[in-house]
């Protein structure tokens, strides 16, 4: 090792022992440095731990693996081989991974799940058949196809050997083993020898298994089954021995324990008439079923399990009665365990007489009552004298009772055991086996006695021999690389073998002191100690007990108990007993008993090949001298026998080891006792495998693997071309001690160990690296990530900013909004305000300045009247005042003046003598004058408008005197009417106080009313309220159930959608499935055909070849057999076949398929009696022929004279059909001419009747020249068999038939019938007439009801006005018209359909009317009946070539071998038209419809199909050749379809191609048999395909690293060295897509349809995908995150593929899609419910089976991936719950999807085609 310092650092984990777990890990949390005695140690809760070391031997704990190598599928893959690393991957896979098998180099670990797993299906078997064992993940098939492919491949016997402990599955795999084997092999016979070696589990595990506390169907005998095989491997046959049956178990049982189920199921099915004579009840009536208390299993039907064995019985050939037998030995077994037996004295015994269970003992037995009885309770003792009965105590007398119950059980198992091995026994000579055995594992409980010995013996052995193979591999494998080999020191179990077998050993000492008279277990026990205490190691002595010994096994030490040890090896029986039962008159107890005596192996073949138990081996057959004695063999030494015999088995056979383990005691599901665990480990030599590896160089890694794993530790300098010195060179610079690896040829050896080294160091590495891509990609990340947070705050800041400043100007908008919208508002409030003032005070105004107007005008006009009074007065006071004021005025200015002037006067005086006083006073004294002037003029002015004034004053007055005189006589006159109206006020008063009563009687009743009408009203208005409420409630119910009806015709319109989209869809899954099924139908046909073929060669290389002329071949041209021949999907003709298979085929049914091997005895019966028929008919034929040829001559004439009459009647037939075709042309022309033919028109109807006239004497025709054509070729027939008569002749019966009396009479009858027909068909012909009538009648009654509607018409329009009559007219007009000419195109489009089915009518049977004239010419009535008619073909005067091919009946043999049996593909699909052998076979079949030769049609037929069938059976697994023929028998089959003359499929053709249609002959039948052919090619061309594909698919899709360094490749342990087959090369994805362009294009230069390769490259990519994930699922390697990268990657490539292919839309995309979804799943997240939630929604194609296994397989291939975790798994568990879908696991690789073959026309004209010379047919003739 290296330094510890390197290893134990800090964070380092190792594993130290813990009392509970046995196992702990814990972490350093401090580095170990040499000379520590203590490590620090954090265990996984988190406690910190101070772990000691010991100070003697300073060993550290052991370092734990890396994680990435936890859970691995190989143990010894891991770096640290030692028991806790073996002990927590085994846990990690079965907890956590829910994996049973694990793989410890040369032996698979399988630990028992308990519980149903869905792995071992046959879809399983056949993904494991042909797989390398390290490819896979571990199994039982790995096992078992590693068995089988080393047994075919080294032609060595091979041997899987199960062990383990009560409990651990032991009997399960070695069933699934043998399961495998059966499925894989085969048999080599019809006789399903697999089934009956499968059936053999149920007998031997019901009468030898039994529940145990340890486990419910635990096996109490040891059983070797030996399955035999041919020389082509295939199963022919087994073997058994069985060992040491616990037969205390018969008798004994303990608590919860149960007897043999054998005895369980017998009581269940007790009620079953068969068994009412048993007498049987339930099982807890009887004493050796009842002892453990608890009789029946959870889950077990006993009477189901019954039914089970007896089933299994009668498979194996035990007849009924034999089974009866068995069932009444077994039950007499029960009823003596109930005989009670009673003390007579201490020393004797008695059982009371007619005990009614030893009754029905013996009635059962056949013995006699009163000697069982007595030999029950006595001994016979013999000395050398005399001889003596003993009566022995009822102790004595009970274990001779179960003594006896035990010696019959064991002699009946071995009796079923011999008659299973016969019924297995196989007559065919066995070339190889392979052995397996289901042994007991070593045991050790409280008390073990002398069945614990042998077993713990018997694994000694096995595991010496273990130990041996285990050394012999790992000295090979140093020995092939080329390592220098030292010797490893291993646990040698020799000395404990010693002790026990050899001389003097324990069994030699226990054998010695069983024929000792008085030897006991106490002198055994002493004799022991003696010999062996002091002389062996291994062997010690209890200190508390001298009646026991311990040993020491390789497991453990073991005490064992003496006591018993002798009588179990005795194995004593009373020989009376024994006496007493063989003269019993039951037959089958008698005969088990006489096998004792023979003592002969069931075989006979070799030695201890039947049922050996601890009771009775059988001896050679040179001892017979000893048979008698043979019982007394002890069983020890039997044991050793049978032992020593199994060891030179297994030794001469290459070994297999499956190692059981018992996960718990209580048989929970999935719970792991890793106490539980490491005993069993260590006991089956699991560890002690490790332990040898480990101790030498148990890692080995290939350079290439080295290299690819450990380039990162490596410089570029470092790497070198030479791989192999690249690795020595890094491995020299970072491991320092060379003793620590080692350099093979191919591989590089390791240390335990230097992996985890060489991993840290790579970790370590990858860690730095890690660290330095993780600082520059986060300082790259954070980086950008400061440049995006500052561009996004720029950006934030940017919008904050604008939607600030936009809030802003929103807010300055909104705030002047605002004012001017409260400026508007103030205004409007103001002004509506000031107008309602406004307006009131208009109002007021209005109202005052009314009433101040009305004032005004009342004071006015007061005022002018006053005015006018104060006018009148002031104006005579005025004047009166005037006169006087003038007066004193003019008295006082006279005096003034006088006085002024006097004054001025004197003033004058005194200026005047001044100039300028005077100038002064003159401009004064002018403007004085002016102003009186002025004042004169006015004055002037007044006076003469108070003149007029007064003038009109004065006339108004006038005038209101004259109004005021005016209203005083009105006055006066209202005043007499007021006096008048004064008398009336007294009335009206009166009558005012009457109309106020009834004003108040009025209101009293208005009032009246008005309350009632309130009422009424708050009544209606409550009751309209209640209305409207019940309205609103109905409306709402109405809404409701508008609504309701709505949504429910919603969901049923979504339903019925729905149901019909379901319903569509389940009918078109029911019609894939049906064709699937028919498809699959004609294959296992095809199958059967083969096998038929095969078995018929067979027979005819068996049988002598018969006479000369006894050779027929098929009679398929005879004229009766050819309408079920032609009738007939499967019609063929064999060459060579025997003439007397002429039973006619009907359609083969499942029926047929499945009693075919019954068929084929049957038919060789019916070949010989066909034989013996054919030699006395040949007998009959030569007595009769003489006569037979006279009669022939006499018919013949008389035919001849007939059908010369029939042919000139059916030529003036003929012209006047072609003067009535004339006829219809010259009346079809003259009807072009005139523009219209209308109905009832002379044209029209002289047409119609020539037509229909036509038609009928056609059809009549039709029917004389089909009889006359099969009359002429009977006669045809006739003569040619005339000519032939001296040779074999093919048509024996044919011509019988033609030669007998009765043939004429049958011909004359014939003519009979003919005229019958005649006359019914102018009975037809005149019915037709009356009804033509009655069509012209109803047609006269339209036109009279059309003129009438016309004159209504007409009528109507004559009432419209001009223009209303001009447009209706005209309307009516064009619509007439219209129909009309709808009616009148109607009409001439049936006229010429009917013309141009008449001309192909008339043209047909022209022809074939020409046909039977040239064959009636060429017999002449002057040439001999001897002579043979030969048909003469008239040729048509055709200027073109009609694309057709003759050849001459000869000839076709040649063409079908030039054409399709010996044509090389390759050569016609590169120089050649895609199809031509196809359009070659068809133009020479169109011949033979033109010739109208039904025979040649048939007969080239079927030879085109026989020969194809042929080609493909002979060169089927040829790719080219299959695709060759699929393209050309489609390419038949369409032109089969396109020129059938059916109109469905004429559409696309050309004229010319119409005319080349098939004229005589429906060939729908043989359609049908070609499409079948087809589904045959087409199968067989995918199975072509899948052989191919299926080696590249695996490594080219999931090994292959396409994207290189992408996947780490791991540690792999032994399985992947010692593959079992060599590589064979490395297939790329490359490969693959080079493989299907291979494909594609040999299709596409083969004109194979389009839609057919779509559906081809469909069924490729399906293989692929399933292929692909079927092995996905089951290798743990590649589940994988970098595996899911390169799988989607790969897939990828394929899409890419057929995007360039143009073939996206063929569904293949679709079929990838399970994988692409399993590769999704492998790289998507795993941890979180919406990682959960998201893996659910994404793999919806994946099945949860499928889902749950990829996260159970998850594994990292590098440390920084995390592991799936047990709680995810359960969380997808719980949501995918629900999903309804088929529980299985893998895809099937087997489906074939259901073929189609669209209709596909060739544009490609007949005529046109070339035909080289290269095919050599150069015998076909153009025609």
């Amino acid at each position: 090792m290296m330094a510890a310092s390197e290893l134990y650092t800090k964070y380092a984990r190792v594993w130290i022992p813990d009392v509970e777990e046995v196992w702990k890990s814990a972490e350093l949390t401090k580095d170990y440095r040499q000379g520590d005695g203590v490590l620090q140690l954090q265990l996984e809760d988190g406690k910190e731990l101070e772990y000691k070391l010991d100070p003697k031997t300073n060993n550290l704990p052991h370092l734990r693996n890396p994680d990435i190598l936890v859970g691995e599928n190989d143990l010894t893959a891991l770096s640290y081989l030692h028991e806790p690393a073996v002990l927590h991957n085994l846990k990690v896979r079965f907890i956590d991974s829910k994996l049973i098998y694990t793989y410890c180099g040369i032996v698979l670990v399988a630990i028992n799940p308990y519980e149903t797993l869905p792995i071992y299906g046959t879809d399983i078997i056949y993904a494991y058949s042909g797989q390398n064992m390290g490819d896979m993940d571990p199994h039982i098939f790995a096992v078992a196809e590693e068995a089988y492919k080393q047994m075919a491949r080294d032609e060595r016997n091979q041997s899987i050997i199960v062990s383990g402990e009560s409990g651990a599955g032991k009997t399960v795999s070695a069933k699934y083993a043998m399961r495998y084997f059966a499925t894989v092999s085969g048999s080599a016979s019809e006789a399903n020898v697999e089934e009956k070696v499968l059936a053999s589990n149920p007998i031997m595990e019901s009468i030898g298994n039994a529940k145990t506390t340890r486990n419910d169907n635990s096996s109490r005998f040891g059983k070797y089954i030996e399955i035999g095989f041919d020389k082509k491997y295939r199963i022919i046959g087994a073997n058994m021995r069985t060992y040491l049956l616990e037969k205390s178990r018969v008798v004994f049982q303990a608590d919860e324990e149960r007897n043999y189920h054998i005895f369980y199921q017998l009581c269940a099915s007790a009620h079953l008439p068969e068994f009412k004579a048993l007498k049987l009840g339930k099982a807890n009536d009887f004493h050796y079923t009842k002892q453990g208390r608890n009789p029946v299993i959870d889950g077990v039907d006993d009477a189901k399990e019954m039914s089970t064995t007896r089933n299994a019985f009668t498979l194996l050939g035990v007849n009924e009665s034999y089974q009866l037998g068995l069932f009444q030995i077994l039950a007499s077994i029960l009823h003596l365990g109930n005989v009670e037996v009673k003390d007579r004295d201490p020393d004797s015994s008695i059982i009371p007489p007619n005990n009614g269970h030893l009754s029905v003992f013996c009635e059962l037995m056949g013995v006699t009552y009163q000697d069982m009885s007595h030999w029950l309770c006595h001994k016979k003792l013999k000395t050398a004298t005399e001889t003596y009965i003993k009566p022995i105590p009822k102790l004595q007398a009970i274990n001779a009772r179960d003594a006896l119950a035990k010696h019959i059980y064991a002699k009946l198992f071995n009796w079923i055991v011999d008659h299973v091995n016969k019924a297995l026994h196989s007559t065919v000579k066995q070339h190889s086996f392979i052995g397996v055995l289901d042994i007991y594992g070593f045991e050790t409980f409280e008390i073990n006695s002398f069945e614990q010995f042998c077993i713990n013996y018997a694994n000694e052995k096995l595991q010496q021999q273990f130990n041996m193979h285990v050394f012999k591999l790992e000295q090979e494998e140093y020995m092939k690389e080329q390592i220098p080999w030292t010797l490893i020191d291993f646990y040698d179990n020799q000395p404990c073998i010693n002790l026990i077998e050899a001389k003097m050993g324990i069994l030699d000492l226990l054998d010695e002191e069983c024929k000792m008279p008085k030897g006991s277990d106490d002198s055994w026990a002493q004799k022991l100690y003696n010999t062996h205490l002091k002389t062996c190691a291994l062997f010690e002595k209890p200190r508390m007990s001298n009646k026991a010994f311990i040993i020491q096994h390789f497991a453990d030490k073991v005490e064992y108990q003496c006591d018993g040890f002798l009588e179990k090896n005795k194995d004593t029986v009373n020989e009376e007993q024994i006496h007493v039962l063989k003269a019993s008159k039951f037959d089958l107890l008698v005969e088990l008993f006489r096998d004792e005596e023979k003592a002969t192996s069931p075989t006979g073949a070799a030695p201890a090949t039947g049922g050996r138990t601890r009771l009775s081996v059988k001896p050679d057959k040179n001892k017979a001298g000893q048979a008698s004695k043979e019982h007394k063999k002890t069983v020890g030494l039997q044991f050793r026998n049978s032992l020593q015999l199994l060891m030179e088995t297994l030794n001469a056979t290459t070994p297999h080891y499956v190692r059981c383990i018992k996960p718990n005691d209580h048989k929970y599901a999935f719970t792991f006792d890793p106490k539980r665990a490491v005993q069993q480990l260590r006991a089956c030599g699991v560890l002690e495998t490790i332990r040898i590896s480990a101790a030498g160089f148990p890692s080995r890694w290939t350079y290439q693997e080295f290299f690819s794993r450990y380039r990162v530790l490596m410089k570029q300098k470092d790497v070198l071309t030479d791989r192999k010195m690249t690795c020595k060179n890094v491995l020299e610079k970072l491991v320092q001690d060379p003793d620590k690896y080692q350099f093979g040829k191919t591989k590089i050896f390791f240390r335990a160990g230097q992996v985890a080294y060489l991993e840290k160091l790579r970790a370590d590495k990858l860690r730095a690296a890690c660290i330095r891509i993780q600082k520059t990609i986060r300082c790259w990340l954070a980086r950008k990530k400061y440049l995006r947070m500052k561009h996004a705050a720029t950006t934030i800041q940017r919008y904050v900013r604008g939607y600030q400043a936009r809030c802003l100007a929103k807010f300055l908008r909104r705030t002047r909004a605002a004012i001017i919208i409260q400026k508007y508002q103030r205004m409007y409030v103001q002004r509506t305000c000031y107008k309602r003032k406004q307006a009131a005070a208009l109002a007021m105004q209005c109202i005052l300045r009314a009433y101040m107007a009305r004032q005004l005008y009342k004071a006015l006009l007061r005022e002018h009247k006053a005015i006018i009074i104060q006018k009148m007065v002031r104006g005579w006071l005025a004047r009166q005042w005037f006169k006087r004021s003038l007066k004193a005025i003019v008295y006082l200015q006279c005096c003034i003046r006088r006085m002024r002037a006097k004054r001025e006067l004197k003033k004058l005086k005194i200026e005047a003598r001044s100039v300028e006083h005077f100038k002064k006073l003159n401009i004064g004294m002018e403007n004085k004058i002016m102003q009186l002037q002025r004042r004169i003029d006015d004055q002037n002015k007044e006076n003469r408008v108070l003149s007029e004034r007064l003038n009109s004053l004065e006339v108004s007055h006038a005038a209101e005197s004259e109004r005021q005189r005016v209203e005083l006589t009105r006055l006066r006159g209202a005043e007499e009417d007021a006096k008048n109206n004064a008398n009336k006020v007294t009335s009206l008063l009166e009558e005012l106080e009457r109309l106020r009563k009834d004003l108040q009687n009025t209101q009293k009743e208005k009032k009246a009313i008005e309350d009632w009408a309130r009422t009424y009203q708050d009544e209606m208005e409550q009751m309209i309220s209640e209305l409207k409420e019940q309205n609103h409630l109905l409306k709402n119910e109405k809404n409701d159930l508008n609504r309701l009806i709505q949504e429910q015709s919603q969901q049923w319109t979504e339903k019925m959608q729905r149901a019909l989209k379901e319903e569509t869809q389940q009918l078109e899954n029911d019609l894939n499935e049906e064709r699937s099924r028919y498809q699959n139908l004609l294959t296992e046909h095809l199958r059967l055909e083969e096998k038929y073929d095969d078995l018929k060669e067979e027979i005819t290389l068996a049988v002598n070849v018969p006479k000369p002329g006894h050779r027929r071949t098929d009679s398929t041209h005879s004229s009766n057999e050819s309408e079920c021949t032609y009738n007939s999907e499967f019609a063929e003709s064999e060459e060579g076949s025997r003439g007397g298979e002429d039973v006619p085929k009907a359609i083969l049914d499942m029926s047929l398929f499945l009693k075919l091997q019954k068929r084929v005895s049957e038919l060789e019966q019916e070949k010989q009696s066909l034989q013996n028929e054919l030699d006395r008919r040949e007998e009959q034929f030569q007595r009769a022929r003489a006569r037979d040829d006279e009669e022939h001559k006499k018919a013949r004439s008389a035919e001849l004279e007939y059908e010369s009459l029939k042919r000139q009647e059916l030529e003036s037939e003929n012209k006047k059909l072609k003067h009535d075709l004339n006829e219809m042309r010259q009346s079809l022309r003259g009807s072009a001419e005139a523009g219209s033919a209308a109905p009832g028109s002379p044209a029209y109807t002289v047409l119609l009747d020539q037509l229909n006239a036509s038609n009928e004497e056609l059809e009549v025709r039709k029917e004389e020249v089909l009889i006359l054509r099969s009359q002429l070729v009977s006669q045809k027939e006739a003569m040619q068999h005339k000519e032939t008569m001296t040779e074999p002749l093919p048509y024996i019966e044919d011509v019988q038939k033609l030669t007998d009396a009765k043939e004429i009479s049958q011909a004359y009858m014939g003519l009979k019938e003919t005229s019958r027909l005649l006359e019914s068909q102018l009975q037809a012909q005149r019915r037709s007439h009356e009804n033509e009538v009655e069509v012209l009648r109803g047609e006269l009654q339209s036109v009279k009801e059309e003129n009438n509607r016309q004159q209504q018409l007409l009528a109507q329009n004559l009432q419209l006005p001009p223009e209303a009559r001009i447009e209706a007219s005209l309307q009516h007009e064009i619509t007439r018209l219209t129909n009309e000419n709808l009616d009148l195109m109607e009409q001439l489009e049936k006229q010429d359909k009917t013309v141009r089915k008449l001309k192909k009518q008339l043209k047909v049977f022209a022809k074939k009317i020409n046909d039977l004239e040239g064959g009636q010419m060429d017999v002449s009535p002057g040439q001999t009946a001897d002579e043979p008619v030969h048909p003469v073909n008239i040729p048509r005067r055709e200027k073109d070539f009609q694309g057709m091919l003759e050849y001459k009946k000869e000839d076709e043999l040649k063409l079908v071998k030039n054409l399709i049996l010996e044509l090389k593909p390759r050569g016609v699909a590169v120089n050649l038209i895609p199809g031509l052998p196809a359009y070659i076979l068809f133009m020479c079949l169109r011949h033979a419809d033109y010739i109208n030769d039904d025979q040649k049609v048939r007969s080239l037929l079927t030879s085109v199909i026989n020969s194809i069938k042929k080609i493909l059976k002979k060169r089927g697994d040829d790719f080219e050749t299959v695709s060759f023929w699929l393209s050309n028998t489609c390419r038949f089959l369409h032109c089969l379809k396109q020129y059938s003359g059916d109109e469905q499929f004429m559409k696309h053709n050309t004229t010319k191609q119409n005319d080349h249609c098939l004229s005589n002959f429906d060939l729908a039948e043989y359609r049908q048999v070609l499409s079948d052919l087809a589904i045959q090619i087409y199968q067989q061309l995918i199975k072509c395909m899948e052989n191919i594909l299926q080696p590249m698919i695996v490594s080219g899709m999931l090994e292959h690293e396409t994207i290189q360094g992408v996947s780490g490749v791991k540690p792999t342990g032994l399985r992947k060295r010692t593959s079992s087959i060599a590589d064979e090369g490395t297939y790329t994805l490359d490969s693959i897509i080079r493989q299907l362009n291979s494909f594609h294009s040999i299709m596409c230069q083969h004109g194979t349809d389009p839609e057919l390769i779509k559906q081809v490259v469909k069924q490729q990519f399906y293989i692929i995908g399933a292929v692909t994930l079927n092995n996905l699922l089951l290798r743990k390697d590649m589940c994988s995150w970098s595996k899911g990268m390169q799988i989607r990657y790969n897939v990828s490539q394929l899409e890419e593929w057929l995007r360039d292919k143009n073939l996206m839309t063929c569904g293949a995309k679709e079929t990838l899609e399970p994988l692409i979804q399993a590769a999704q799943l492998l790289q998507v997240k795993k941890k979180t419910d919406e990682d959960a939630e998201a893996i659910c929604s994404m793999c919806n194609s994946l099945s949860t089976a499928q889902i749950v296994k990829v996260l159970n397989l998850y594994t990292p291939v590098n440390a920084f991936e995390e592991r799936v975790s047990v709680l995810f798994i359960r969380t997808i568990q719980t949501r995918l719950r629900d999903r309804k879908e088929s529980p299985q696991l893998l895809m099937d690789t087997k489906l074939i999807y259901p073929v189609t073959f669209p209709f596909n026309p060739s544009s490609l004209a007949l005529e046109t085609i070339q035909i080289p010379s290269s095919l050599n047919v150069g015998f076909l003739t153009r025609v």
